[in-house]
């Protein structure tokens, strides 16, 4: 790196001037330099941590609410660094959020992904284990406080351990520390060394190469027991036999799947003497699965007499001792339950065992007709571009007027769409718009929002009388201008952890009454403003409320909330409802939750399906949708996310996601869980890397933006008529008459019927 560099300009002869309009000096790598704020800011390998390694002591370091000291060892010479001479520790800490700090204002650039290191363990107060945080703290030019998490790492007093994580900044901060913090207090945090450099640009993953992937074979043997139980195993000391009277046909999700196949045998497992739920019968498949093929999973289940309630069985992978999950159904009587799901295996495992388990010990299991195969998304994505447009395109017939048929008659008309009225949209935060590229990206390729915590309770009075509207009125204000309509998410949420402290600390009466207050502030703010609320979030999962107040509040909270906003369309909203993982939020779950609410007279008028999935098949999708759809209510994707280390892979995963929605005529709108990297609750589930470069997943999504706007060309006709079939949505129209070239704009409206649009010339 030169110490200086001075630009300059020359050439004309002495004593001709030059004459200097402009001057722009741009960076290719990062870009996004040339929008960078002021001050001593690095871009290379420098560390812009100072001292890293505490070779001058305790300079540029500090402790936050606690001591910091400088050792060379401790316990008694049992400590010792790992790395260099000395290392610091921050000590007397009476907060988890106590810790060493470094003030590293005015070298970091804005809108550069960092990547920060740190060398950690802990010491004392009988705590051998404990969370390890790296947090920045920032402090913009109005005061407004932001606090960043960068790493956690599960720090031991046993040995040091690496912390690791990445961070950006989307705005100009006055003021940014990074420290690090976590452990109960009375623990010292012990620092090594600490590096936080910019972000290495990772190359983009290949797409993967996969050689006969066999599709819709099934890797099962003997998955028919015509060879008794050959092939299978039991797991555990119980018993395996072959029983007959199961059913000869195979489950609906895997029809559309599987390759060619006879009727199923009628044979199954019977699985006796479990003494424990995780016993059940067991198949070794590693020499058979192939890296990043998406497997469907499906079998017939059914469980013996003696069970006292409703149990879980469960088609689990061990992959290497972790434990995967290949789908679950819940099993409460005496006939056979169909079983769906899927997984994939990235990483190349040394073996991979296929078991079904689940029931209480002493109850016998039934298991018929086992498949796993690997899936053809191609084939099923042509299914979904016919079924695409039967569903969403109508017939459009352009009537013209204004001239004399016989200057109409044979006129070119060329057609295309600008903009498709179905609503895609994505998470945001305040943070966020910080960032005028992520806010480019936003307004250009969505047309929906919903926020990530700026409307939650805990973030909107986050102790009581306390309250933040600022974060989500600015979002407000932001959608408003770029007419993007938003979701309300969320009035309540009815998981425990996610209920502040304040709130769990009421009596009953009190609560009620916060309850109440909450309705009233937030649907009188912002009347007419939100278009959807999620009412409580996650009820299939969480009870607080329920627990607290009794089974009627949510129906109250959903009578209340459209007292006050008559406007909105009033959303359950939860998770994994979809994919066949969680017998808690299966489809059949839903819909009796649902219509209890109904019964109890609450409005409901919209299904939440939330969509964070790992190895989505569409048929499993589709027949999720397919059972809510029975209710007639509007089912919306809320919170989609895929993920995947390889872009490839996850550009087909969302590919999946957004056709078996877009094909589906119960599905009104998809949201996206966000699209921009470091700002998403899942990792490696991005479309904009954090630097702003739309990635493979990123660009499936343009594409198939782009896919779903129609175009037509040719002739006007002998009625003055130009006819055409075409997505809901805005469109320009170019009409070539004698004299000139006329351009004018139409829209295509919700329907299913022809649709007849006057253009007067």
């Amino acid at each position: 790196m030169p110490d200086r560099v001075v630009f300059y300009l020359e050439g004309p002869s002495p004593g001709v001037d030059i004459l200097i309009k402009s001057v722009v000096i741009s960076s290719s790598s990062p870009k996004e330099c040339q929008n960078g704020s002021s001050g001593n800011v690095n871009l290379g390998d420098e560390n812009i941590i100072l001292n890293p390694k505490f070779d001058d002591g305790l300079n540029n370091w500090s402790g936050r609410g606690c001591k910091i000291v400088l050792h060379d060892s401790m316990g008694d010479g049992k400590i010792v660094p790992q790395t260099g001479k000395v290392f610091a520790s921050a000590t007397e800490r009476t907060q988890s959020w106590n810790g060493i700090q470094q003030d590293v204002t005015g070298r970091l650039q804005r809108k550069l992904a960092y990547e920060a290191t740190a060398v950690v363990r802990i010491f004392g107060n009988n705590v051998t284990s404990s969370d390890v945080r790296a947090t920045l703290w920032v402090q913009s030019p109005n005061q407004r406080e932001q606090y960043i998490g960068i790493a956690n790492v599960q720090a031991t007093d046993k040995d040091w351990a690496q912390l690791q994580g990445k961070f950006l900044l989307n705005g100009s901060p006055s003021k940014v520390v990074v420290y690090l913090e976590g452990p109960p207090a009375g623990t010292d945090i012990l620092l090594n060394s600490f590096v936080v450099k910019h972000a290495e640009r990772v190359p983009p993953s290949p797409p993967p190469v996969i050689e006969n992937p066999a599709f819709g074979v099934n890797i099962i043997e003997n998955s028919n027991l015509s060879k008794g139980t050959n092939g299978w195993f039991p797991l555990g000391n119980c018993t395996l036999s072959v029983g007959t009277g199961s059913p000869h046909i195979l489950p609906p999700m895997a029809r559309d799947g599987l390759g060619p196949h006879e009727p199923l045998s009628g044979r199954y497992i019977l699985v006796t003497k479990r003494t424990q739920t995780w016993m059940g019968p067991a198949q070794m498949i590693g020499d058979k699965l192939k890296l990043f093929l998406t497997y469907q999973v499906s079998a017939w289940v059914r469980i013996g007499a003696g069970a006292t309630g409703p149990q879980n069985v469960n088609i689990a992978l061990g992959v290497d001792n972790q434990w995967v999950n290949g789908g679950q159904v819940e099993a409460s009587d005496n006939r056979w339950h169909e079983i769906g799901g899927s997984f994939r295996i990235e990483k190349q495992p040394s073996k991979v065992m296929v078991y079904v388990q689940g029931p209480a010990p002493g109850v016998d299991l039934m298991v018929a007709g086992v498949q796993i195969f690997p899936v053809d998304r191609q084939a099923r994505f042509k299914y979904l571009k016919r079924q695409t447009d039967k569903i969403r395109k109508r017939d459009v017939v352009l009537k013209f007027s204004g001239l004399d048929s016989s200057s109409l008659l044979g006129c070119f008309v060329k057609v295309k769409q600008t903009k498709n009225s179905f609503p895609f949209g994505t998470c945001i935060s305040r943070t966020n718009i910080d960032n005028e590229d992520f806010v480019d990206f936003f307004v250009k390729n969505f047309n929906w929002a919903v926020f990530g915590n700026e409307l939650k309770w805990y973030w909107t009075e986050p102790q009581k009388g306390n309250f933040n509207y600022k974060d989500a009125d600015e979002l407000v204000d932001l959608c408003k201008s770029h007419n993007i309509d938003i979701r309300g998410h969320c009035i309540f949420w009815e998981v425990v952890d996610t209920v502040q402290q304040w709130i769990r600390s009421l009596s009953q009466n009190d609560l009620a009454t916060a309850v109440q207050s909450r309705l009233t502030d937030l649907l009188t703010r912002y009347k007419g403003k939100f278009m959807h609320y999620d009412v409580n979030n996650e009820m299939l999962h969480g009870s607080f409320y329920q627990d607290k107040l009794g089974k009627d509040i949510r129906a109250k909270m959903f009578k209340s909330a459209n007292q006050l906003d008559p406007s909105a369309t009033l959303f359950v909203n939860d998770y994994h409802v979809e994919d066949g993982c969680d017998t808690r939020s299966s489809p059949e779950r839903y819909i009796e939750h649902i219509l209890d609410l109904q019964q109890q007279g609450a409005p409901v008028g919209g299904i939440g399906i939330q969509g964070h999935i790992d190895s989505p098949v569409g048929p499993i999708v589709c027949s999720a949708l397919d059972k809510l759809g029975i209710l007639g209510l509007p089912i919306w994707f809320t919170e989609l996310d895929v993920s995947s280390v390889n872009e490839h892979v996850r550009a087909d995963d969302l590919e999946v996601m957004l056709r078996e929605g877009f094909a589906n005529p119960a599905v009104e709108g998809i949201m996206m869980w966000g699209f921009w990297e470091l700002f998403m609750s899942r990792q490696n589930s991005h479309l904009v890397n954090a630097e702003g470069d739309v990635n493979e997943a990123g660009k499936r999504y343009l594409e198939l933006k782009k896919e779903w706007l129609s175009q037509a060309h040719g002739h006007i006709d002998e009625q003055g008529e130009f006819i055409f079939r075409g997505f809901q949505g805005t469109y320009n129209i170019e009409i070539a008459t004698a004299p000139k070239k006329l351009v004018k704009t139409f829209v295509v409206g919700q329907g299913e019927s022809p649709v007849e649009v006057p253009i007067a010339l």
